[in-house]
C-alpha cells in the first residue's frame, strides 16, 4: 500500500514538474516574440518590396530569394530550396464590365478569375441570366441559357459564426460556375465575390474547367456591383452586361519551395514542419493570405533560437509555392519526402491569416488527437481554446498519406474574408501585436511536439 502511495505522488509531482517546465518554456517563447518579434519587419519588405507573387511572376521569384536569404541570416542549420513546376496564368491588361440599359453604361469592378482564359479582344456583351445555385441553372436548361451571361449570386451566409463555413457554402461558384454555364451553351459567366464585406472591390481566385465543356471566360464582380446588377435585372430582365478581360496560361515556369531547418539533437530523422504558402494573387500585396503564415514560420525556428531551445527533433520551415492555383509545392514536398524515406511526424500550417489566435484544428488518428487535447491547459491562458478536430491546412495536406499528424493554425475568422484574394489585402491591414501571437501560438505548439512528440 505504502508503495503505491509512494508510486503516486512520484507520478503526480513528475507531471506536476514536467507542466512548471513547460509553462516556463511557453512563456519564454512569448516574451521573446512580444517583445523582440522580427516577422511583422519581414511581412512589410514582403509585401512592399517584393510584392504580389503569383507563381510563374517575377514576384515569385524575388520571394523565394527574399525567403532563402532571409533565413540563410537568421543561421539556421540548412536552407536549400526545391524544384517545382508551377502554373503560370498572367491577368493581362485591366479588366473593364458594365451594365448597359438601353444607352446608359453603368461601370462597375470585376477581376478575371485565375485560370479563366480571355474574352475576345472586343469583349463580350449579352443578355443576364441570374442563379443563386448550380440546379436552378440546371433547371432552366440550355434553350433558356445559350448565348447569356450567367450571373451566379449566391452570397456567403452571414449568419455563419465561423466566415470559414460560409466561403464553404459559396465559393463552389467560383470554382465551378463557368464549367456549369458553359456545359449550357453560356457565352461567360459572373460570380458574386465570395466574401460578407459589401464593398466595390472583387475577389479573384481559381477556378477549373471540366474535360470537354466549353471554355467560356469568367470573372468576379464586387458584392456592391453585384446587389446593383440584381437591382437592375429586377427593373429590366432584358439589360445586358459588357466585360473584356486578357489574361492568359503561359507554358509552366520554374519555382521552388524554400526551406529552411534546425536539426534535432536526439532524433534528428523525425522532423516536425511548419509552414505557409509564399505565392500569393496578383492583385495586391498577399499581407494576410499568405504572407503572415509564411513569416510567422520563419519566426518560429528563429525565436526558438533566440531563447536557446535546441530541438529533440528537426524543425523545418516551408515556404510552399503554389497554393494559390495549383498546390504544385505541397504535393512536391510531400512527394520529395517519401523519395527521400523522411519521416515527418507532424506539421502545422499558417493559411488563415495574421489574426488574433484562436486555437488549432487537427488531422490525425484519436489518440493524436487526445495527446494534443492534453496540452489544453497550458495553451489556454494564451487565448488558445479552440483546440480539436479540423482542417490541417492544403499544402500539409499531402502529408497525410504518410501518417503525418496535421495541425492547421486558426485565428480569429471574422475579417479574413475581407482581404481574401482582393487588391486590399496588404501590409497595412495586418496588426503586429495579432501577428506576433500567432507566431507565439504557433512556436508553443511546435515545442510541445518537439518535446513529446506524437
Amino acid at each position: 500500500m505504502k508503495k503505491s502511495i509512494f508510486l503516486l505522488l512520484f507520478i503526480s509531482t513528475t507531471a506536476f514538474s514536467q507542466t512548471r517546465e513547460d509553462s516556463i518554456m511557453i512563456r519564454k517563447i512569448y516574451n521573446e516574440v512580444l517583445t523582440n518579434g522580427q516577422a511583422y519587419e519581414w511581412l512589410r519588405y514582403l509585401c512592399k518590396q517584393v510584392g504580389p507573387r503569383l507563381s510563374g511572376s517575377v514576384g515569385a521569384q524575388k520571394a523565394v530569394t527574399y525567403t532563402k536569404e532571409l533565413m540563410q541570416k537568421q543561421a539556421f542549420d540548412r536552407v536549400f530550396l526545391q524544384d517545382v513546376k508551377v502554373p503560370h496564368w498572367v491577368r493581362g491588361a485591366k479588366e473593364e464590365a458594365y451594365i448597359k440599359v438601353g444607352k446608359q453604361k453603368i461601370k462597375v469592378p470585376i477581376a478575371a478569375l485565375g485560370g479563366s482564359v480571355a474574352t475576345a479582344p472586343k469583349g463580350v456583351e449579352a443578355e443576364v441570366i441570374e442563379v443563386k445555385s448550380f440546379q436552378q441553372l440546371r433547371d432552366l436548361g440550355k434553350d433558356k441559357v445559350k448565348g447569356k451571361i450567367v450571373f451566379f449570386n449566391r452570397p456567403m451566409d452571414p449568419t455563419k459564426l465561423n466566415t470559414f463555413e460560409a466561403y464553404g457554402g459559396a465559393v463552389e461558384q467560383r470554382a465551378n460556375g463557368a464549367t456549369e454555364a458553359g456545359n449550357l451553351g453560356a457565352v461567360g459567366a459572373i460570380v458574386r465575390s465570395v466574401t460578407t464585406l459589401q464593398d466595390d472591390v472583387p475577389h479573384s481566385g481559381s477556378m477549373r474547367y471540366a474535360t470537354g465543356v466549353p471554355l467560356i471566360p469568367t470573372a468576379a464582380i464586387s458584392t456592391n456591383a453585384a446587389n446593383l446588377l440584381s437591382e437592375k435585372l429586377k427593373e429590366n430582365p432584358s439589360l445586358t452586361f459588357y466585360f473584356r478581360q486578357n489574361c492568359e496560361t503561359l507554358p509552366d515556369a520554374d519555382s521552388h519551395n524554400v526551406v529552411g531547418e534546425l536539426k534535432g539533437r536526439e532524433k534528428p530523422e523525425e522532423i516536425i514542419v511548419v509552414g505557409g504558402h509564399l505565392d500569393s494573387w496578383d492583385l495586391a500585396e498577399g499581407a494576410h493570405d499568405d504572407g503572415a503564415g509564411c513569416v510567422q514560420s520563419i519566426e518560429v525556428l528563429r525565436l526558438l533560437k533566440a531563447i536557446g531551445y535546441t530541438p529533440k527533433r528537426t524543425i523545418r520551415a516551408v515556404m510552399f509555392m503554389n497554393e494559390e492555383n495549383g498546390l504544385r509545392g505541397g504535393v512536391k514536398y510531400a512527394d520529395l519526402a517519401k523519395q527521400n524515406n523522411e519521416k515527418h511526424i507532424a506539421a502545422v500550417e499558417s493559411d488563415n491569416g495574421g489574426f488574433t489566435p484562436r486555437g488549432f484544428g487537427i488531422v490525425g488518428k484519436a489518440e493524436q488527437k487526445a495527446k494534443i487535447a492534453e496540452w489544453k491547459s497550458l495553451l489556454a491562458p494564451y487565448g488558445l481554446q479552440e483546440i480539436g478536430p479540423g482542417g490541417g491546412g492544403a499544402d500539409i495536406g499531402p502529408l497525410a498519406q504518410s501518417g503525418t499528424v496535421l495541425l492547421g493554425y486558426k485565428p480569429d475568422t471574422q475579417r479574413y474574408f475581407d482581404y481574401h484574394h482582393a487588391a486590399n489585402d496588404n501590409f497595412e491591414n495586418v496588426n503586429k501585436r495579432e501577428l506576433d501571437l500567432g507566431t507565439a501560438s504557433m512556436a508553443a505548439i511546435i515545442y510541445l511536439l518537439d518535446k513529446y512528440g506524437i
